[in-house]
């Protein structure tokens, strides 16, 4: 056998060892990352933070960023956060704090409805809105469910309208010479096309869907604030106010905080917050999820 012989016999040989070795670090790396997995989804499911007693509190439910599905306040979490809240015999009052620009109108409508079906099934817990610093459009709609709504001087509040948003390419495709093609099977099926002009009836009916929902929104509203709401014609209008104006303005009723209001209104100071958030656990199961992910990438192109 020559040395070249040899030299390929080796290197064929060292090649299987380092082979064997790395599939034996990485079948050690998968069952020790299973094992953790395991013990993290174990603890995630038996764990509750409001499983123990905590003697009387204020529960917080946090409407924060875009009223969404699929977003942090969606109204399924939302709801879920005020079910636990009221079934708990140590909450004597429920803080929803809002710090949120709207969103839809579907799930803020979800929101406002289940607060007033808790409330008139558990009375004797009252419920408060605590604006931060946004609570428009959407946010605003959850707010007067409440018995009593709560601001800061600067916040911004208000946004009673709806909007639906868009733009229009038509000239730009003729500019370049573009011709746009669309097949339908209804005469009326992409009238939100931004590549075709929209027809006058089209824009009437568009306009007839906002004044529709707008009119829910109102509704809303003037159940939720009643005789409080001052007679003013700009408060369905879309405008927002600050604070201050909005008191004067009937659509909020007082300056307070979450720990103001805690302690002044509902008279127990220990916070305990209800929100459906990611948890420990969730964040370790994705953290690791993603990193053995990457890790077989590498692992496969290497």
């Amino acid at each position: 056998m020559d040395n070249l012989e040899k030299n390929i016999l080796t290197d064929l040989a060292q090649a299987s060892l380092v082979e064997q070795r790395r599939a034996r670090r990485w079948k050690i790396f998968f069952r020790l990352t299973y094992l953790v997995l395991a013990a993290v989804i174990f603890v995630t499911l038996t764990a509750d933070d409001n499983a123990q007693e905590k003697g009387p509190h204020t529960a917080i439910i946090d409407i924060d960023g875009v009223i969404a599905s699929g977003a942090p306040a969606n109204a399924y979490d939302v709801i879920a956060g005020l079910e636990r809240a009221f079934e708990s015999k140590d909450v004597k009052g429920i803080i929803i704090r809002i710090n949120s620009p709207g969103g839809s109108p579907v799930q803020s409508e979800l929101i406002n409805q289940e607060i007033n079906r808790l409330r008139s099934l558990k009375p004797d817990i009252p419920v408060y809105a605590v604006v931060e610093d946004l609570c428009a459009s959407g946010g605003y709609y959850v707010a007067v469910a409440a018995d009593t709504i709560y601001v800061a001087p600067s916040s911004i509040v208000g946004s009673i309208g709806v909007r639906m948003d868009g733009f229009e390419f038509t000239e730009a495709l003729d500019s370049l010479g573009i011709k746009r093609r669309l097949l339908t099977a209804g005469e009326n099926k992409a009238f939100l096309d931004p590549f075709s002009p929209m027809k006058p009836e089209q824009q009437a009916h568009a306009k007839s869907i906002l004044n529709n929902i707008h009119q829910q929104f109102i509704k809303a509203v003037t159940i939720g604030r009643g005789e409080r709401l001052q007679d003013s014609p700009e408060i369905f209008s879309g405008l927002v106010w600050t604070g201050e104006q909005s008191i004067e303005l009937g659509l909020v009723d007082d300056y307070g905080s979450v720990l103001s209001v805690s302690r002044d209104v509902i008279g127990a100071k220990e916070l305990v917050n209800y929100s459906v958030q990611e948890g420990f656990g969730e964040r370790i199961i994705r953290k690791l999820g993603a990193e053995i992910l990457y890790k077989t990438m590498i692992y496969n192109i290497y």
